[in-house]
């Protein structure tokens, strides 16, 4: 057989220009929460509502997809990633379907998948309604393939009946019974084969209590649950039990009081499990209505278990985790190889107001337009703002050398109380000339409920403190 050497060379150039480019998209090396994270592509990761599955030693993040001019059902989006700092878009896990209850129009949420011992097959379960949210469903998925794509199949059926229920998480028993977790304390056991109902083990009647979530450490299980704020963030508390009958006990906050839960709400819990212990993991979405798709971020904490109490006492902003080990180890983006960039190399564009707080810099606009640009020489760069309850919208745009535009994010600052945190991270770039520029948006997130009670942002300020650079 002859051999072109035309198309080899040609072969050999596109992998060239394919591993160049990829390599460009940067790494992260830890788990980094409230920041916008970016996949393999480069885009802004969107999996709200999640739900976490180990597969043959790979971990696989299943969550909502999102627009940012509607809360209609966009899809369930699947990603993977060796290290749960790094993740790939592996495809639109189940898309909008022609009709039906997750067809336009409709609303589909919190989407959770679990491989069913008996089968092998992976069940998708998921809260159905329509926008009005007057439609409640749990409806079911299954896939062959962990990735799908996944046919949905309908209600979930307890004696014959759909479960006309809202929030809902499930939950996999270390003797790989299957369970699904209902707002205000409901808890359903699931068929052999994941597929209908089989038992209604407790029914708590707690009042409200969404975003349901359960995990089981010591002999001892865990319920967290949050507080009916719609959108907004609250205080999330938590019960344990011996058995998953009950009695169930109230403990509290698993986060101090008036942190808001770190400003996030339970999603759900991954254990990971290592050699000699299992840490558990968090999931938390910090919401950010009407822009979920854009400036929606996740709140990723290890919790700190001690016989019968659950807690996380410290914020991470980042942290590291041996996956075979399960060993925690916090990484602090302020001191940790990242070094300060002297105020006077930014540029700023606008009315920015300059305020020194005790020794520290503070700027704020909140004028539509207004900007601040650092050029600088390095791999990585990220900044420190301050969130509040005026906080607003903005808009980050990181530039090569050429001016072409590498990464985009929209930041929101919005917080109920004033807090000072990261608020970008770009990945791990090859060293060079890069300018990250942050413009104001002059908008802000805010939403009502279904009692028409007034939620977000008083206004569109956006921050700096700092800035850092990794050489």
């Amino acid at each position: 057989m002859k051999i072109n050497r035309h198309l080899i060379l040609a072969f050999a150039l596109l992998l060239i220009a394919c591993n160049s480019f990829a390599q460009k998209l940067g790494k992260y090396n830890a788990i980094y929460s409230g920041i916008p994270w970016f996949d393999n592509n480069g885009k802004v990761v969107s999996a709200h509502g999640a739900n976490m599955v180990k597969d043959h030693g790979k971990f696989y993040l299943f969550g909502e997809a999102h627009s940012d001019t509607s809360n209609a059902f966009a899809g369930f989006n699947c990603y993977s990633s060796d290290n749960l700092y790094n993740w790939k878009f592996e495809r639109i896990a189940l898309p909008v379907q022609d009709s039906g209850k997750l067809g336009p129009g409709r609303v589909g949420e919190r989407p959770k998948v679990l491989r069913c011992p008996k089968t092998g097959e992976y069940i998708m379960l998921m809260h159905t309604d329509n926008l009005a949210y007057k439609d409640p469903c749990v409806g079911y998925a299954t896939a062959k393939s962990i990735t799908g794509p996944y046919k949905f199949q309908g209600p979930l059926l307890f004696n014959g009946e759909p479960v006309r229920k809202w929030d809902m998480g499930t939950f996999n028993d270390s003797d790989g019974t299957g369970y699904l977790i209902i707002h205000s304390g409901l808890l359903f056991k699931l068929a052999d084969d994941y597929k209908s109902i089989t038992e209604k083990v407790v029914d708590n009647k707690w009042r409200g209590h969404e975003s349901p979530a359960i995990f089981k450490k010591g002999g001892i299980y865990f319920w967290l649950a949050s507080d009916l704020t719609s959108w907004e963030r609250n205080d999330n508390f938590y019960y344990t039990a011996t058995t998953l009958k009950g009695p169930w006990i109230a403990r509290g906050n698993f986060a101090p009081k008036g942190t808001l839960t770190w400003n996030s709400q339970t999603t759900f819990v991954m254990p990971i499990t290592g050699a000699n212990d299992t840490t558990i993991m968090f999931m938390g979405d910090r919401w950010s209505y009407p822009h979920q798709a854009s400036s929606a971020t996740y709140v990723w904490q290890p919790i700190i278990v001690n016989g019968s109490t659950a807690s996380i006492s410290q914020y991470m902003e980042g942290w590291q985790i041996n996956t075979s080990a399960a060993v925690v180890r916090i990484i602090d983006a302020r001191n940790k190889g990242i070094n300060r960039v002297n105020k006077t190399g930014i540029q700023y564009k606008g009315n920015w107001q300059h305020t020194l707080s005790d020794t520290v810099l503070i700027s704020r606009s909140d004028q539509k337009g207004d900007s601040f640009s650092v050029q600088y020489n390095g791999t990585q760069i990220g900044f420190y703002g301050q969130a509040g309850p005026d906080g607003g919208y903005a808009r980050v745009i990181l530039f090569d050398n050429k001016g072409k535009a590498m990464l985009h994010a929209m930041i929101d600052t919005y917080s109920k109380y004033p807090v000072t945190g990261l608020r970008f991270l770009s990945p791990v770039l090859p060293k060079g000339l890069y300018t990250l520029t942050v413009s104001v948006l002059g908008e802000h997130g805010s939403w009502s409920d279904k009692q028409r009670s007034d939620y977000g942002s008083k206004g569109n300020f956006v921050s700096l403190e700092k800035i850092t650079v990794k050489d």
